[in-house]
């Protein structure tokens, strides 16, 4: 689906009411806007506190910071596998 949408004064703009119902955007919903090398893209906020999606609360940072890099390593190895394969 394409649908155009015009940016009003003060940087509004509406979506559509096809994709407002088929992604479930209600009043009150949050979109998120990601700048991407392809362009725009829009998606719809499932979570306003990203703390603890990864790990408890109460862990510290300096814990933080090691499972960080552990998943930046894990990611790092899989792209580096994936480019192999290709």
């Amino acid at each position: 689906m394409s649908e155009a949408t015009r940016i009003t004064r003060k940087g509004q703009t509406t979506i559509p009411k096809e994709l407002r119902e088929k992604y479930d955007l209600e009043p009150g919903d949050e979109v998120v806007w990601i700048d991407t090398d392809e362009g725009m893209v829009v998606t719809k906020r499932t979570r306003t506190d990203a703390r603890g999606l990864l790990v408890p609360d109460d862990t510290s940072d300096e814990k933080r910071r090691e499972i960080a890099a552990e998943l930046e390593n894990r990611l790092r190895e899989r792209r580096d596998r994936n480019y192999e394969e290709s």
